[in-house]
This record gives structure tokens, sequence and C-alpha cells, in this order.
């Protein structure tokens, strides 16, 4: 059995005892939290399409902790005038371990 959710504006395909890396939430590790916002669901070739959402359906997971992504360089240069800018960032995720699909 899979779901389609939206979490933060995010799509992601989850499985039971899966773990997903979001957008960061506001919660803390080890609180439990539920995604209403099913899209699609898959049980054993049964599907049910939400229009725009499934209603009564819900995904419940468990911030497990909040992690950085890889690190990403951008780098700014313009040939033959000296211009060079060298720039990191790192986007912080929320690990969330999906506990129950319903």
């Amino acid at each position: 059995m899979y779901a389609i959710v939206d979490i933060a504006g995010k799509q992601f395909k989850v499985t039971k005892d899966q773990f997903v890396y979001a957008p960061l939430m506001d919660s803390e590790a080890g609180a439990s939290v539920d995604f209403d916002k099913v899209l699609l669901t898959d049980d054993n070739g049964k599907v049910k399409i939400g229009s725009p959402t499934i209603k009564g359906a819900k995904v419940s997971g468990k911030v497990l902790e909040h992690v950085k992504g890889d690190k990403v360089i951008v780098f700014k240069k313009k040939r033959r005038k000296g211009y060079k800018v060298k720039n990191g960032h790192r986007q912080q995720f929320t690990k969330v371990l999906i506990e129950k699909i319903s």
C-alpha cells in the first residue's frame, strides 16, 4: 500500500515504515504529525484518486530529527571584469518516519 501525500506544497509517494525528508516543519523531534492532504492511495491495485484530496484519508508519521541537506555551491563570474562571488547553501529538512496510512 502506498499513498501520494502533499507535505508543505511538495508531493511525496510514501509507504509504511519509510523515511521522508520533508521541508522544515515546526514540530519537535519525537512529535507525531498527521498529513490529511492525501491525493491518491493504492491498496493492492485498488486505486482511489481524490479531487483534489481524498476525504477521510490520513497519513500519520513521527518526526525523528531536523537535518541539513548537501551543500550547494553558487558561483558567479563575469569574464574579463575581475568579478567572482562564491556562496554556499544548505537546505534544512525534517526527517519523518511514516507510521500509518489510513
